[in-house]
């Protein structure tokens, strides 16, 4: 939403159709819809994304959608460093959970750095904590924001 709607939070859309190489994923080919509703509260944001993703071919297609939902908490300290928390989960088709311990479940303690309203850079380091999470798993983001002409 636009920031001159004056909303008391932020909402977008994104959608992602993602190709992995079948040694990776049993499913190769996935679509994901996530919607994303954050807060800046002073120093302190806020996220909650309720992703709904599908298999669109391999193993899991049957499965129908999936809820995975994400939650990120920061907090800015200093204009360059915000860290935080984030939280990954995937808890299986939205009929049906899957039981905890075949849900996966992550924790990021995370970085950002603010470089430029141009770039972003995120960095964590991820524990799971149910036996279908991978364990331990390093992530890093290096990401461009384009304007499509319009200045913030």
């Amino acid at each position: 939403m636009p920031e001159k709607w004056h909303w008391p939070v932020g909402l977008s859309l994104s959608n992602e159709i993602g190709y992995q190489r079948r040694k990776f994923s049993q499913d190769t080919w996935t679509w994901e819809i996530r919607p994303i509703i954050d807060k800046k509260l002073g120093r302190w944001y806020l996220s909650f994304n309720p992703t709904i993703d599908k298999s669109l071919h391999g193993e899991n297609v049957k499965l129908g959608y999936g809820f995975s939902p994400n939650v990120k908490v920061s907090y800015d300290f200093s204009k360059v460093v915000t860290g935080g928390l984030e939280y990954y989960g995937a808890l299986g088709p939205i009929n049906n959970f899957d039981s905890i311990a075949e849900q996966q479940q992550q924790f990021f303690p995370s970085v950002d750095l603010n470089f430029s309203p141009e770039w972003e850079v995120n960095f964590g380091v991820g524990v799971g904590v149910t036996r279908s999470t991978d364990h331990l798993i390093i992530k890093g983001i290096i990401g461009r924001r384009f304007t499509w002409g319009h200045k913030h």
